[in-house]
């Protein structure tokens, strides 16, 4: 099965203009943007015959061919992710049997994330699209609530049902529970903003207007449920790494904090001093 993985990225963010172009710092001290981040993390992903960043913005694609990317160019017109990876895919040409979209906000995406929603996909032939959800932890549901009393738009959450089919997605915070009474597990899961389609989907997808509830939430993959069509999400474990995306400002220090962690992390189990 041909996986390729295109890097959907646009400077006109709403909530951060320039956000591909943002550079984070390091731990050891050197700064990197963030598309480049992205790319190095999906380039990192087992079984992936190919990665591009998919871009409208000249800005972006140079900075992009500066550290090695191969960049598909798209419409100005494309309204979110789903559509430029659907462009990207109509335009290049390219031949897939699975299309990934890894968000270029998402430097902190751990590569067996992406392997897993790989391998679901293949397991059922019959799946038009998935995506991972991470359960959260005392921390992330305590950033998800912070987000919202301050009034800022952070992370995704998700519902879905026994079959592992999605029933909502949603910025608000959701399925509600009271904070006073946290079962453990927390019963909250934080989807990742990762998707793997057949490219029947995608072309099915920006066949479709964009739906209601997806306007509403500025949530992509709702158009798929408002239309009927499944979307399997697909439990995946932390493994003790810090998942978050850079939504907002406020997130560039939580992910440069994020990344010490790994370091370090990385440093004590290699023995590193």
């Amino acid at each position: 099965m041909k996986t390729v993985i295109f890097i959907p990225a646009r400077y006109a963010s709403t909530r951060y203009p320039g956000k591909p172009l943002a550079t984070l710092a390091l731990p050891d001290g050197s700064r990197k943007s963030l598309i480049q981040m992205s790319w190095e993390a999906a380039s990192s992903i087992a079984g992936v015959d190919a990665v591009y960043v998919a871009t409208d913005d000249d800005r972006i694609a140079e900075a992009a061919r500066a550290f090695g990317a191969d960049v598909v160019m798209t419409s100005e017109e494309c309204a979110n992710g789903t559509e430029r990876c659907a462009d990207a895919l109509a335009k290049s040409g390219i031949d897939a049997d699975l299309v990934v979209n890894f968000q270029g906000d998402a430097p902190l995406t751990p590569p067996w994330f992406v392997e897993e929603l790989i391998a679901a996909m293949k397991a059922d032939p019959s799946a038009p699209m998935a995506t991972p959800v991470l359960r959260c932890d005392p921390q992330t549901y305590a950033n998800f609530l912070e987000d919202r009393r301050n009034g800022r738009v952070g992370g995704t959450t998700a519902v879905f049902g026994v079959t592992g089919n999605a029933l909502y997605f949603s910025k608000e915070v959701i399925p509600f529970v009271d904070p006073e009474k946290l079962p453990d597990p927390v019963p909250v899961f934080h989807h990742v903003g990762v998707y793997a389609y057949r490219p029947d989907a995608l072309a099915a997808y920006v066949a479709q207007p964009a739906t209601p509830l997806e306007q509403l939430e500025g949530l992509e993959q709702l158009r798929f449920l408002e239309t009927g069509v499944p979307v399997r999400c697909v439990e995946v474990e932390a493994r003790g790494r810090v998942f978050w995306e850079l939504n907002n400002p406020a997130d560039v220090p939580r992910i440069e904090a994020a990344l010490k962690q790994i370091h370090a992390s990385t440093q004590t189990q290699t023995g590193a001093k």
